[in-house]
C-alpha cells in the first residue's frame, strides 16, 4: 500500500500577512472603481469628435473669409480696369467737338483689359479669362476673373475657386 499523502505545514500553505494585505486591498479598489473603470476612454472619444468639429469650422471661417476677400478683390481690379480701358478717348473727335464729348476708343477695350489684369499680377489663366463685356464710346464694362487655393477646405475639397468681378466706367467731359 501506498502512504497517505502528506499535507505541507499550516505555516507554509498561508500566504505572507503582505500578500494578503496587498490582495484585499486589491480586491476594495477593484469593487471602489469598478464603475469608473468601464468608462476608460469615453472622453477620447468625445475630445476627437470636437477636434474634428473645430477644425471644420475654422476651415469654414478661414475660407469663407479669404472667398469675400478675393470677391472684392476682383471687384477692385475691375473697377481700375474699366477706368483704364475707358482713359483710353478718341482725341481727335474730342478736338473736333471743341471738349463736349470724348468718346472711348471701344475697339481697345478688350486688349487694355488682358493689359491691365496682366499689370495687377493675376495668372496667365485669369488675364486669358478677363474681359471687356459690352462697348461703345460712353461706356465699358469690364468683367475680371480670379482664381484662389483654399487654405483650410483644402483637406475636405482638392481644387481651386474662381471668382468674377465685374464694373462699368464712362467717359465724362466736365
Amino acid at each position: 500500500m501506498s502512504a497517505p499523502p502528506t499535507r505541507p505545514p499550516a505555516r507554509a500553505r498561508r500566504q505572507p500577512a503582505r500578500a494578503r494585505l496587498a490582495a484585499r486591498w486589491a480586491r476594495a479598489v477593484e469593487r471602489r472603481y469598478a464603475g469608473r473603470l468601464a468608462d476608460r476612454g469615453a472622453g477620447a472619444a468625445a475630445v476627437i469628435l470636437f477636434a474634428f468639429l473645430f477644425l471644420a469650422l475654422a476651415a469654414f471661417v478661414v475660407d469663407g473669409g479669404m472667398s469675400i476677400s478675393q470677391r472684392e478683390r476682383a471687384a477692385d481690379i475691375a473697377e481700375q480696369a474699366a477706368r483704364y480701358a475707358a482713359q483710353d478717348i478718341d482725341e481727335a473727335a474730342l478736338r473736333a467737338s471743341g471738349g463736349t464729348s470724348a468718346p472711348i476708343n471701344y475697339e481697345n477695350c478688350g486688349a487694355r483689359v488682358r493689359q491691365f489684369a496682366r499689370e495687377a499680377g493675376l495668372s496667365g489663366p485669369d488675364v486669358a479669362a478677363s474681359r471687356c463685356v459690352s462697348a461703345n464710346a460712353e461706356q465699358v464694362e469690364v468683367e475680371i476673373q480670379l482664381t484662389y487655393e483654399p487654405v483650410l477646405t483644402g483637406l475636405f475639397y482638392n481644387g481651386s475657386f474662381t471668382v468674377r468681378g465685374s464694373s462699368k466706367a464712362e467717359s465724362h467731359v466736365g
